[in-house]
């Protein structure tokens, strides 16, 4: 296996098909010979907040690690009309923005420094120099995610929330057509995770661009996804409408458990 699937027929898909920004068709990950994900295919479009889940291990942080060209794999992942394993990695970063799990700081950059980095795609030359477009996306980025007050402050003073808001500044600064979040409100605090769900809410609005995430939270997954994809052991459980999807017989079924009951446990805690 090559990366980025490269040794892969060309699948040719119809006009209905390619309609979507991202169109992901027969992906396979392996690891040490074994499947990691086998046989992945679903389709998103702009405007959609599309939520992976599934218990850990079912493969939803491999399958952020595919679309984002950051990891080999079979099949084809088309975006904006493109197949990805062709598009230089460079212009990637202009489809598509990651933010991570965990960000880790070791220097005392700025938050303005922090999120400059997400328009480092877009400058040209041997000395990188941020002009009056990369300045004008870093403002209006801070300003989504309420730190441009905050921009001169070492990134190593920021609380867990600022930290997360700043790199997640960074991510809108790139002026992605898609952004992917792996666990955005982990390890955060109520109000925290509030803000950037929140903050993500808000850009799709405003952008009309594709947003996926894995997410534990079931509950997050539901009130805020338009579409759902369901994962259990790397296969392909259910996608659609998070509604349809993250229904309490399919949640039982990859969870192994009655997840409506133990929902309704929590909820009458707060009844009493």
């Amino acid at each position: 296996m090559r990366k980025n699937g490269r040794r892969c027929k060309r699948i040719t898909y119809n006009e209905e098909w390619r309609k979507f920004m991202l169109n992901v068709k027969n992906l396979t990950v392996k690891r040490s010979g074994r499947d990691v994900l086998n046989d992945i295919t679903f389709k998103a479009s702009n405007g959609n907040w599309l939520m992976l889940a599934g218990p850990n291990g079912a493969g939803k942080t491999t399958l952020i690690g595919a679309i984002s060209q950051s990891l080999p794999y079979l099949g084809e992942i088309e975006i904006a009309g493109k197949n990805a394993a062709f598009v230089p990695r460079k212009k990637i970063a202009g489809f598509i923005g990651v933010l991570e799990q965990t960000n880790y700081v070791n220097y005392p950059f700025s938050v303005y420094e922090i999120v400059s980095l997400g328009r480092y795609s877009y400058q040209t030359g041997f000395f990188k120099v941020l002009n009056a477009e990369d300045m004008e996306k870093i403002d209006t980025a801070l300003n989504a995610v309420g730190m441009y007050h905050l921009k001169e402050r070492s990134i190593l003073t920021l609380s867990g929330g600022e930290l997360r808001r700043a790199f997640l500044a960074q991510v809108i600064a790139q002026d992605p057509q898609i952004i992917i979040l792996d666990e955005p409100a982990n390890n955060l605090d109520l109000q925290y995770q509030k803000q950037i769900f929140e903050l993500i809410s808000k850009w799709i609005e405003d952008t009309g661009r594709l947003c996926i995430t894995a997410v534990h939270d079931l509950n997050l997954a539901r009130a805020f996804g338009t579409h759902a994809l369901l994962l259990q052991g790397g296969k392909l459980f259910g996608y659609g409408k998070a509604h349809e999807i993250l229904t309490g017989n399919n949640l039982a079924d990859v969870y192994s458990m009655d997840v409506n009951a133990w929902f309704e446990f929590l909820n009458d805690a707060w009844r009493k």
